[in-house]
């Protein structure tokens, strides 16, 4: 057991090392041997956990959406509004979701797969939306699929701006922004009324999902301590 837990001590501090070196670096320019030096660990420890960088990249891809969890709302419109709001809050202040969108967005990364958290963002829309659907929260020339992917990309764009003007301080506002301009195509009067679009509204979600556990506290910004497997 104690073995155990050290490994996946090891597992996320190494985690923790390559999206730090990742956010800053890029993932062409980024190597092995500064992730090593980051994450305080051997490279046998290393390559126990991760065979590859690129390894090492689908890691900090699939971490920035593991947990994942949004607290259930009468309204599915609201939780794909808590989603997304969550989602900005999470990429101003975990280090871990920015590393992994900075990779999902960097078109330089020359032979990584980037189309994981595209697909599975859409897959966690199409799921809300045709729940939506089903409660007659949506416009009825809605396509869900479709509209599915209009938000996600929508929301790749949004932060790519922000993150280029500003390094995301003022992301939450251009997010609420977004809301409100696309949801009245998409949601019936009565719902899109009762939504709760406001800036604030991802900070109160996040802390409304680790009372419950939902939601992992963001890591340190300090650099990794040492740690074996």
């Amino acid at each position: 057991m104690a073995e155990q837990v050290r490994a996946i001590r090891t597992r996320k501090t190494i985690l923790t090392a390559a999206a730090k070196i990742f956010e800053e670096r890029g993932y062409q320019a980024a190597t092995i041997s500064e992730i090593l030096t980051t994450a305080g660990v051997t490279k046998g420890a290393l390559y126990f956990h991760f065979q590859s960088k690129e390894d090492l990249a689908q890691g900090v891809l699939a971490e920035q959406d593991q947990q994942f969890s949004i607290p259930p709302r009468a309204s599915k419109v609201q939780e794909i509004v808590d989603a997304v709001m969550l989602h900005a809050h999470r990429l101003q202040t975990d280090p871990m979701v920015r590393a992994g969108v900075r990779l999902s967005m960097d078109q330089l990364a020359q032979g990584l797969d980037r189309s994981g958290p595209f697909l599975r963002w859409c897959e966690i829309g199409l799921d809300l939306l045709l729940r939506a659907q089903a409660q007659g929260e949506l416009l009825p020339h809605v396509v869900p699929s479709e509209t599915a992917e209009v938000i996600v990309g929508s929301f790749a764009g949004i932060q790519s701006m922000s993150q280029a003007i500003c390094d995301y301080q003022d992301l939450v506002g251009r997010v609420s922004a977004l809301m409100r301009h696309m949801l009245p195509s998409i949601v019936v009067p009565s719902v899109l009324a009762s939504l709760d679009l406001s800036e604030g509204r991802g900070a109160a979600v996040y802390t409304e999902a680790l009372q419950t556990s939902e939601l992992p506290q963001p890591p340190s910004p300090s650099a990794p301590a040492p740690a074996a497997v």
